[in-house]
C-alpha cells in the first residue's frame, strides 16, 4: 500500500505565503508524476500543479507567477509553495502521485492524499 500524507495547510491573510508538503510512503518502487490539486466549497477538483520525475512542471493559469511546485525525489516529497495568496485560492488541496509499486508491474498507479485546508482571509 501507497499512503500520501499532506501537511502545511493553515489559515493566512491574503498576499500571505504557505508551503504545503506531501510524503509518500509505502511499498514505492519509483513515483512518476506528483501534483496538487484543490476543491472550493461547491466546485470540481482542478489542477493546481504537476511536476515530472525530471523536474518538468505544469500550472493552472490563475497562480501562474504565485505559486511553485518542486519534488525531492529521494524523499518521495512534493512541495508547493504558495505565495501572494488570494481568498479565491481558499480550498483543500490534495496531492496525487502516480505510483510503481514493484520492480515487477511496470503499470503506474494513482494515489490521492486525504487533503489539507488552506484558507485566505481578505
Amino acid at each position: 500500500q501507497v499512503q500520501l500524507v499532506e501537511s502545511g495547510g493553515g489559515l493566512v491573510q491574503a498576499g500571505g505565503s504557505l508551503r504545503l508538503s506531501c510524503a509518500a510512503s509505502g511499498t514505492i518502487f519509483s513515483i512518476n508524476d506528483m501534483g496538487w490539486y484543490r476543491q472550493a466549497p461547491g466546485k470540481e477538483r482542478e489542477l493546481v500543479a504537476t511536476v515530472t520525475s525530471g523536474g518538468n512542471t505544469n500550472y493552472v493559469d490563475s497562480v501562474k507567477g504565485r505559486f511553485t511546485i518542486s519534488r525531492d525525489n529521494a524523499k518521495n516529497t512534493v512541495y508547493l509553495q504558495m505565495n501572494s495568496l488570494k481568498a479565491e485560492d481558499t480550498a483543500v488541496y490534495y496531492c496525487n502521485a502516480d505510483v510503481r509499486i514493484f520492480r515487477s508491474i511496470t503499470r503506474y498507479l494513482n494515489y490521492w492524499g486525504q487533503g489539507t485546508q488552506v484558507t485566505v482571509s481578505s
